[in-house]
This record gives C-alpha cells, structure tokens and sequence, in this order.
C-alpha cells in the first residue's frame, strides 16, 4: 500500500512540474505570439502604404509607363512583406540566417529555371523605360512588324496591316534593330516615274512640282523636290521626293502616285513601255520560221 502511494504521489509531481512548465511556456510564448501578431498586422498596414506611396511618386516622374509603377510598386510591397515575415520568425527564437539562405537559393534555383521568362522581363523593363516604341505607333523589327497594341513585362501584342494578332517576346525585340515609322513627326517620300525621252522634260517636271505643291499634305518646308535619277533603257526617271507628317504619309503617298499620273496625261506626256530595238547585221533577215525536228529512224 506504501508503495501504491509513493507511486501516485510521484504522478502527481510530474503531472504538477509539466502543468507549471507548460504555464510557462504559455506566459514565455504569449508575449511572442502577441508580438507576432501586432507585427504582422503593422507589417501588413505598413506594405500597403509603401506601395501607395511608391506607386504615387513613380507617378509624379514624367514618362514613366503605367505598367512600371504597378511592377515596382507591387515589388516593394513584396520585399516589405518578406522583412516582416523573416522579423516575426526571429520572434520565436528561429534562426533568419538560414532562412535567408534557403530564400536565397530558391530564387537561384527559379531564376535558372525560368531564364527565358526572365529575360523577357528584363527586356520588358528596359523597352518600358527607354520607350523605344509606344502604343499606337508602327514598327517593323527583324521578320515581324504591325502597330503596337500593348507592351507588357513579358511580351508586346502588335497588330499587321491585315488585322493579324502577334505576340512577340520582349526579348526578340530588345536584342534587334527595331524601326519605327511613327516615332518621328515628319517622313519624306519618294515617287518614281518614268517619261518617254521625246517628251518635254521641263514640262514633266514643273507639272509634278505644281502638283505636290497644291496638295495641303505635303509640308512646304522642306519644299517638294522633282529630279532626274535615272536615264533607262525605255524612258526617263523622274523622281519626286517631298515631306508629310507621319499620319498622312500612307495616304498621301498613295494620291500622289494616281495624281501624277492624270496630270502628265493631260499635258500630253506619256509614260512608256518597256522597249528593245532589235537590229540585224550582215543581211537583210528572212522570216522566222521554227526549226524542224528530227525524225527518228523506225525500231527494227
């Protein structure tokens, strides 16, 4: 019976020693998880503010694309969140060291999975911030080309003369020459037209001149200019090269092209064919006949 009772009063010592050691720990650790808790919530309340701030002070900087502030605005929010969460595991008495590490090569390891992907994002943001190209305008880079739709961190969306969608990779973009026919205000033109070598070459010329000259298209300043660039086999070529603004360049160029053709009509001046003068020496030529074919003698 003796025994029975040392037995349970031993019991009952540990069950009382755990109990305390618990309560301890629950005082210890109450503290911490309150802390914690606070923290995140101030940590929380903090990110979004950051990222307010962040995206309004990107937005006082001129020019900065609208894609940008939401990028590195919601980056900042990001990296203020991670601060708090590696500051709430310190709390806890957890080593951030070895966290940070672990962090540190999880992003090498996803960084060289997804290469590809960022440089697609690292030419997103140097096409963003260098703005060779913008929404709206035209540009041709090495075998695409449309009008730009949209530019975003991974790929830009263009669309062709024919309505065709392209989605092409911001990194095919950024590592080529790429041509943008509306980034400048002005554009010249050039308009070639041949003229038969009997006709008045003066005439031809002030007639394309005073026709350039009288379209409200074509900008006076650099004035319209009508030259010689080539003596061909059939006719003369005469060139015309003037100056429009970028919006009226295709249309204008397409009316100039039937114009100038009605108005050397009217003055009577004719654009030629192609023509060969075929002369035949040491005798006068008999008429062309086709050669005979050989026959083949029979199979015996």
């Amino acid at each position: 019976m003796d025994a029975i009772t040392a037995q349970t009063t031993t019991l009952w010592d540990a069950v009382q020693a755990a109990l305390l050691h618990i309560a301890q720990l629950a005082v210890a650790y109450s503290f911490s998880v309150l802390g914690a808790v606070i923290l995140l919530i101030a940590g929380y309340v903090v990110a979004g503010v950051v990222e307010r701030w962040a995206y309004a002070a990107m937005g006082r900087v001129s020019g900065f694309d609208e894609t940008l502030r939401q990028f590195f605005s919601k980056a900042v929010r990001y990296a203020v969140l991670v601060f708090v969460g590696v500051t709430v595991l310190a709390q806890f008495g957890v080593q951030t060291a070895s966290i940070i590490a672990a962090l540190g090569a999880a992003g090498l390891a996803i960084g060289l999975a997804l290469q590809g992907t960022l440089q697609n994002i690292a030419a997103g943001i140097m096409i963003l911030v260098l703005r060779p190209f913008r929404v709206g305008e035209f540009i041709a880079a090495d075998s695409v080309s449309g009008g730009v739709q949209e530019v975003g961190l991974f790929a830009t969306e263009l669309k062709t003369f024919d309505g065709i969608y392209v989605l092409v990779p911001n990194s095919q973009l950024w590592n080529t020459a790429v041509t943008n026919y509306s980034r400048n205000p002005t554009r010249s033109t050039d308009i070639s037209t041949g003229i038969a070598y009997e006709n008045d070459l003066e005439l031809a010329i002030e007639t394309i001149r005073d026709l350039l000259q009288a379209d409200e298209r074509v900008l006076p300043e650099p004035a319209p200019n009508v030259f010689v660039s080539e003596l061909a086999d059939s006719a003369v070529v005469l060139t015309a090269r003037y100056w429009t603004s970028s919006d009226n360049w295709f249309d204008t160029k397409l009316h100039s092209r039937k114009a100038i053709k009605a108005a050397l009509e009217d003055k009577g001046i004719s654009i030629p064919f192609p023509q060969r003068e075929v002369r035949v020496v040491g005798g006068a030529a008999g008429p062309l006949t086709p050669p005979r074919s050989k026959s083949r003698p029979a199979a015996s």
